[in-house]
C-alpha cells in the first residue's frame, strides 16, 4: 500500500495518491491531471477512482479531465448533485482498492456534501483519514462558504452540523490514525491552520481547539465563527464550476498559448476588453512594463490574489510573462477558474520595448530613501497589508489601505498627493500600485522590501507589537 501527499504551496492544497496491488485512487486532484496519470503508469497501476471530499471553492478540481482520460468514476459523498455523471456515495459505503478499502464518512458542516475518506489496510486496520476541509491541522473548515451558493444554509446551521460531524464521526476514531487534510497554512478555507500538513488524530484531539471535548455546541459555534474574514469573491464561482463542469484543461491551454507579436498584442488589447496581466517579479516589472498592465508575480501567492482582484472568472486575459513560463501561468490561472487567457506577448517585455512602443514604470525606493523623503514632507506612507497585520505593528500615524479591499482602499487616496506604498515584503504593494496606476493614480511610489525593510532600517517609530491572535 502506498499513500502520497501531493502538496501545492501556492494554493496550500493537498491532493492524494493511494495505491494498492496495481490499483490507484486520487483524492481532490488539481486541474492539470497528467502528472497523476503518469505516476500511475510508472508504477504499473490503473486509476480506479477519483474521490472528491466536497465541491471546492478555492480551486477548480481536475475530476472531470481525470475521469475522462482514465475512465475512473468520480465519487462524492452523500448530498452531492452533479452536473455530470458521478457516484454520490452513501455514508459508510466502502470502495475496494487492490488489497485495501476506502470508507465514506459523511461529515457535513463545511458544506453539506463534505465527506472524509477512511483508508483501511490489508489487515482491516483503519490507518489514514483524508479529511478534506472538514478537519485541518490546527483548525476546521470554515462553515460560511456554502451559504454563498445556497442562501438557506446559514453559517450558524453549518457550524452546528460541523460540531455534530466532528463529535460523532471523527473524534471516536483511533488516535493513531494519520490525518491528511485538504489544506494547510495560507489557505482561505480556514483561519488558524498549522504549517504542518499531516498529524495523528490523537495529537489533534489534544491541540486543535475545535476538538476540545469540553466545548458545548454553542461554544463551538462561537469559536469557529469568530475571526472569519470575507472569502475571496471567486470562491462561489469556483464552486459552480466544480458542480456544473468546465472546459478541458487541454482546451484552455490551447486557447491561451497564442504567441502574439508586439503589434498583435497591442491590437488584441485595443480591440478586446482583455486585462493585461504581467506575472514577472515586482521589481523587474517596476523598471518597465506595458502601459495599463497589472502585476501579480507568479512566484508569490499568485492564484489567491488573482482570484481576489479579478472579479470575473470569464475575464479575457493577455499575458506578459518571463519567457518559457507561459504554460505555467495559464495552468495556474485555470486552477482557480480563469480559463480565458487569449494570448501572450511573444518575447516578453523585451520584445515590446525593442519594438519602440510606449512603456511605463513605477518608482521604487528603499526604506532609507523613504525616510529622507518623508522627513522632507514629500508624501505620505500607505500600508496595504491586511488589517490584522497593520494592527499587530505599523509605522505610527500611517493609514491602512488593505490590498484585499482595494476598491474601498482606493477611496482613501487623493490623486493629487504622493504616497509611498508598502506591504510586508514588496509583493502586494506592486499589485496595489500597478492596479491603481491602470486606473489613473500616477503618484504612487513603491517601497521595496516592505515593512520588513522599514523595521530593519530602524529609522521609523513603530507601534508596540500586539499578538494578532488577541485581535480575533
Amino acid at each position: 500500500m502506498k499513500v502520497e501527499q501531493i502538496y501545492t504551496g501556492c494554493l496550500a492544497q493537498g491532493a492524494y495518491y493511494i495505491e494498492s496491488n496495481g490499483e490507484a485512487a486520487i483524492i481532490d486532484p488539481l486541474r492539470e491531471v497528467q502528472p497523476y496519470i503518469e505516476k500511475a503508469e510508472r508504477n504499473g497501476a490503473k486509476i480506479k477512482y477519483v474521490f472528491e471530499t466536497h465541491f471546492h471553492a478555492d480551486f477548480v478540481s481536475g475530476h472531470l479531465d481525470l475521469s475522462a482520460k482514465t475512465g475512473a468514476p468520480i465519487v462524492y459523498g452523500p448530498n452531492a448533485s452533479c452536473g455530470f455523471e458521478c457516484i454520490s456515495a452513501t455514508d459508510g459505503q466502502e470502495f475496494p482498492l487492490g488489497n485495501v478499502k476506502i470508507r465514506v464518512i459523511h461529515t457535513p458542516g463545511h458544506t453539506m456534501e463534505s465527506t472524509c475518506f477512511l483508508l483501511i489496510d490489508e489487515s482491516g486496520k483503519e490507518t489514514s483519514l483524508f479529511s478534506g476541509d472538514t478537519l485541518f491541522i490546527g483548525d476546521v473548515g470554515r462553515p460560511d462558504l456554502a451559504q454563498k451558493v445556497i442562501a438557506d444554509l446559514t453559517q450558524d446551521i453549518l457550524a452546528g452540523h460541523l460540531f455534530d460531524s466532528l463529535r460523532n464521526k471523527i473524534m471516536p476514531l483511533a488516535n493513531d490514525i494519520i490525518v491528511y487534510p485538504g489544506h494547510g497554512a495560507g489557505s482561505a478555507c480556514g483561519k488558524n491552520m498549522s504549517k504542518e500538513t499531516t498529524d495523528t488524530l490523537g495529537n489533534q484531539k489534544k491541540v486543535n481547539y475545535a476538538l476540545n471535548p469540553a466545548l458545548t455546541k454553542e461554544e463551538f459555534k462561537k469559536e469557529v465563527l469568530t475571526g472569519l474574514v470575507a472569502p475571496p469573491a471567486y470562491f462561489p464561482l469556483n464552486v459552480l464550476m466544480n458542480i456544473k463542469g468546465y472546459d478541458s484543461i487541454d482546451k484552455v491551454l490551447e486557447r491561451g498559448q497564442h504567441a502574439l507579436s508586439p503589434e498583435g498584442f497591442e491590437a488584441a488589447a485595443n480591440e478586446t476588453s482583455a486585462l493585461i496581466l504581467d506575472t514577472r517579479d515586482p521589481q523587474t516589472f517596476a523598471a518597465g512594463f506595458v502601459p495599463n498592465s497589472i502585476n501579480i508575480g507568479i512566484d508569490g501567492s499568485f492564484a489567491p490574489w488573482v482570484g481576489t482582484l479579478i472579479p470575473d472568472i470569464k475575464q479575457e486575459i493577455l499575458l506578459v510573462t518571463d519567457e518559457g513560463r507561459e504554460e505555467e501561468v495559464i495552468t495556474r490561472l485555470a486552477r482557480v477558474g480563469y480559463d480565458f487567457t487569449i494570448g501572450f506577448l511573444k518575447g516578453g517585455f523585451a520584445a515590446w520595448k525593442a519594438s519602440g512602443k510606449e512603456v511605463d514604470s513605477i518608482e521604487s525606493i528603499d526604506a532609507v530613501e523613504l525616510f529622507k523623503r518623508v522627513q522632507a514632507g514629500e508624501g505620505e506612507i500607505l500600508d496595504v497589508r491586511k488589517n490584522s497585520e497593520y494592527l499587530s505593528e505599523h509605522v505610527i500615524d500611517v493609514e491602512n489601505a488593505p490590498l484585499d479591499f482595494i476598491n474601498e482602499s482606493m477611496l482613501k487616496i487623493n490623486k493629487d498627493k504622493t504616497y509611498f506604498v508598502h506591504c510586508a515584503s514588496g509583493y502586494r504593494s506592486m499589485i496595489f500600485n500597478s492596479t491603481l496606476r491602470a486606473r489613473g493614480f500616477d503618484n504612487l511610489i513603491d517601497v521595496k522590501g516592505g515593512f520588513k525593510g522599514i523595521k530593519e532600517s530602524e529609522k521609523f517609530q513603530l507601534t508596540e507589537y500586539v499578538c494578532p491572535s488577541t485581535l480575533l
